[in-house]
């Protein structure tokens, strides 16, 4: 996403300065600004998440809203590292929430979110539940609030940041919505057995 070759008048710069230069969508203040902090913002984000692959996304993301509110900050309250470091924090502690907040019920959502890349072994997918088609009807008896952000999950493949933000609802109601979803699901399931021998 970022280059990271700001030129040396901008390395001359100070923070101050070159989020004036933000402001004015100017994307070499970005990039020195990336090239001078990403690696303290990617540092923070690994200590608490411990991915290096989300932590990526994450660092990503933080320069993402420097880019687009340059305008909020204010240097009187404090220096742009530590409001970026700010940043990082909250974005990587909601995703240690999201990950918790993830429903693990009997192991269904690894089996729905396998939907599009099903294991080279069928049987290991599918050793609890084998046909789709019982997931979708199952799916097709919880309420329209439950169901859809559960389908937009597992077989859209959207966090439920993505689901809040397209259903305009509060991310705390989209979170209770899936997890009670999940909890009828098992429910319902359980009551199917099927000749792949459902517990």
């Amino acid at each position: 996403m970022l280059a990271g070759n700001g030129s040396s008048a901008e390395e001359g710069l100070d923070d101050d300065a070159l989020v004036r230069r933000l402001v004015q969508q100017d994307v070499r203040a970005l990039d020195t600004l990336y090239a001078r902090y990403s690696r303290a913002v990617f540092s923070l984000a690994l200590k608490i998440l411990g991915d290096r692959a989300v932590v990526e996304e994450v660092v990503q993301e933080v320069f993402l809203r420097l880019w687009t509110r340059a305008h909020s900050f204010d240097p009187q309250r404090g220096k742009l590292l530590s409001w970026l470091l700010t940043i990082t924090h909250h974005r990587a502690v909601d995703e240690v929430r999201r990950r918790r907040a993830q429903p693990q019920i009997d192991g269904l959502d690894e089996q729905l979110a396998s939907k599009e890349e099903p294991a080279s072994d069928p049987s290991e997918t599918y050793a609890q539940i084998e046909n789709r088609e019982e997931i979708q009807r199952a799916l097709g008896l919880l309420p329209i609030a439950q169901s859809k952000p559960i389908q937009m999950a597992y077989y859209g493949g959207m966090t439920q940041v993505e689901i809040s933000n397209t259903l305009k609802e509060p991310l705390g109601t989209i979170k209770t919505r899936m997890r009670l979803g999940m909890q009828k699901l098992r429910v319902l399931l359980e009551r199917e057995p099927t000749e792949a021998g459902w517990k």
